[in-house]
């Protein structure tokens, strides 16, 4: 089983003993478990940026010397290579939530940094990934963990219609705000 806790220690040794540090942002179901939102297992911890000279870049790829680190990690630990990830890289395209750097927590793990995704951020990330993987998925649960309001929920729709304005997409969306007893008038 994947212990993020674990595995983000062992990175962070492994990075010092290379004279090496990085500064990443996370968002995801680890960074809810590493925040103490949620409890379920997760398999990995999603990154969308680095943080260089305190600028989120997209980490549509991750520098070699850290992904070999990852590598080594998830050999050791028995998690597979792609444990920490830039999967999500491509929501930086059209942009976070508006605010997100100063919501973010800033968690050290020595040779390592993480930026993770706050609750407010959380909410709107994951009400866009309900409704590009459908009500059948982990990010259902895990919305429903974070216990948004309404409005909480509208202002992450609104956000969500900047990803993508297409009447399917809207559908969509006005679906997954159902799911959660939201009407979707304001949309």
């Amino acid at each position: 089983m994947f212990d993020v806790t674990q595995a983000l220690a062992a990175l962070s040794e492994t990075l010092a003993a290379r004279e090496l540090n990085y500064e990443l942002v996370a968002v995801g179901g680890s960074s809810l478990v590493l925040l103490g939102l949620i409890t379920r297992a997760t398999r990995d911890l999603d990154i969308v940026a680095t943080v260089e000279a305190g600028k989120y870049i997209p980490a549509a790829s991750l520098p070699e010397p850290l992904v070999e680190a990852v590598r080594d990690i998830g050999d050791v630990l028995g998690i597979g290579p792609h444990w920490l990830n830039p999967g999500p890289a491509a929501l930086l395209d059209f942009g976070l939530p508006e605010g997100f750097a100063e919501r973010a927590e800033v968690r050290s793990f020595g040779a390592l940094t993480l930026h993770l995704a706050s609750r407010h951020d959380q909410i709107y990330l994951k009400l866009y990934a309900v409704v590009d993987q459908g009500p059948g998925s982990k990010h259902v649960d895990d919305l429903r963990a974070l216990e948004p309001s309404p409005e909480e929920l509208r202002g992450a729709a609104g956000w969500a219609r900047t990803h993508d304005s297409s009447p399917a997409f809207r559908e969509e969306l006005a679906a997954a705000l159902r799911l959660f007893g939201v009407d979707d008038a304001d949309l």
